[in-house]
């Protein structure tokens, strides 16, 4: 079982995608994301949602991340934040995000 000091460690932030770039290098159909996290900075991350979303779909839109995992090289990318979602039976990625705006950089708790 984690505990809730284990929860405390992980840093989880709202982010606002800016840059979406397609990733043919990725074994899954993936985007590299430029996400912004507002007083945070602006992070990389790869996501294998191409199958579900169009990169103007992405655009803009706000995603949750861990942004204190270490960088994970993703064949020719590295991904600085792991964004996240939820994921079906079938592998379908379903990206979370706050159900109304938020600040840029909040911390999830």
């Amino acid at each position: 079982m984690a505990t809730m000091d284990d929860f405390d460690k992980i840093e989880m932030r709202v982010g606002r995608i800016v840059v979406v770039e397609d990733f043919p290098a990725a074994r899954n159909p993936s985007y590299k994301l430029t996400i912004d996290f507002g007083p945070h900075g602006v992070r990389r991350s790869s996501v294998a949602v191409q199958p579900w979303y169009s990169k103007e779909q992405l655009q803009g839109r706000l995603v949750v991340c861990v942004t204190n995992f270490p960088v994970r090289r993703i064949a020719t990318f590295d991904s600085e934040v792991l964004t996240l979602g939820a994921i079906d039976a079938d592998k379908r990625v379903t990206l979370l995000e706050p159900d109304a705006d938020c600040e840029l950089g909040s911390r999830i708790g």
